[in-house]
């Protein structure tokens, strides 16, 4: 595994084997799953997955006729599973800075997978390294 995981988001068409065709092209690419899922919303399926090689994971989807696909970065950190209320917490203090949270998911670690837009990604990683030294100090 790379240690520069990201999204791939893919469009699925709207029929039955669509996420096995998607499955199949990535294993057959190599690609591994390191999170996320699929979801509908008004009839129209969207993957989001974590994966350890963005570009083979694009180029797969695509060769298997699915799509549009994407990929982009992610920004990742950990919540107290332990704590109630952690992910309210954490996107109130991201909202109130501004950053507009487009897709949140967990990894297969517990870790939480967020995709924001390039411009707030800055902003995004400031208020998390100050999640994370103030959860290291506990």
């Amino acid at each position: 595994m790379s240690a520069h995981l990201q999204d791939i988001e893919v469009r699925l068409p709207n029929r039955p084997g669509a996420l096995a065709d998607l499955g199949q092209a990535f294993g057959g690419a190599g690609v591994s799953l390191e999170g996320g899922g699929v979801f509908t919303h008004d009839g129209r399926a969207v993957a989001h997955y974590l994966v350890d090689d963005g570009p083979a994971a694009l180029t797969a989807a695509t060769a298997a006729g699915l799509g549009p696909a994407v990929v982009r970065d992610v920004i990742m950190t950990r919540l107290d599973q332990e704590t109630p209320g952690q992910l309210g917490t954490l996107t109130r203090l991201l909202g109130d800075a501004g950053v507009n949270i487009q897709v949140q998911y967990s990894d297969h670690a517990g870790n939480l997978v967020l995709l924001v837009p390039d411009e707030d990604a800055g902003v995004c990683r400031a208020v998390l390294g100050g999640w994370d030294r103030g959860r290291s100090a506990e």
